[in-house]
């Protein structure tokens, strides 16, 4: 099923990451939350994601840790940022540059 097309103007980016979703027949719900996701991160840099640095992402990655950001949403967000390099970006040199937390590890952490 396509995507609903929005009322307001979308960027060509996020329009090209809708597009690469809907190929891989993504279910609505996941396309919301990597959207979101991808957001989350746009606003933290305060640009277009597709300029961001290897610095930038471990910096996002830091700052989402330090606010408390739960591990399972540091680890949705991973995802949708792995999917927005490796394949709407053509970028998979930043995709590696992100950190999944394993399940065991969090608990480990969370005890700590």
């Amino acid at each position: 099923m396509p995507t609903p097309i929005p009322s307001t103007p979308i960027s060509p980016l996020r329009q090209r990451m809708i597009e690469d979703m809907n190929m891989r027949r993504f279910s609505q719900d996941t396309q919301r939350d990597y959207i979101r996701d991808v957001g989350r991160f746009a606003t933290f840099l305060g640009r277009s994601p597709d300029t961001a640095t290897a610095e930038d992402i471990r910096q996002f990655q830091v700052d989402q840790q330090e606010s408390g950001v739960p591990v399972p949403t540091m680890n949705s967000i991973v995802s949708a940022l792995r999917f927005l390099f490796t394949h709407t970006l053509d970028r998979p040199d930043l995709a590696r540059r992100l950190v999944h937390i394993p399940f065991r590890q969090a608990l480990h952490l969370e005890a700590f």
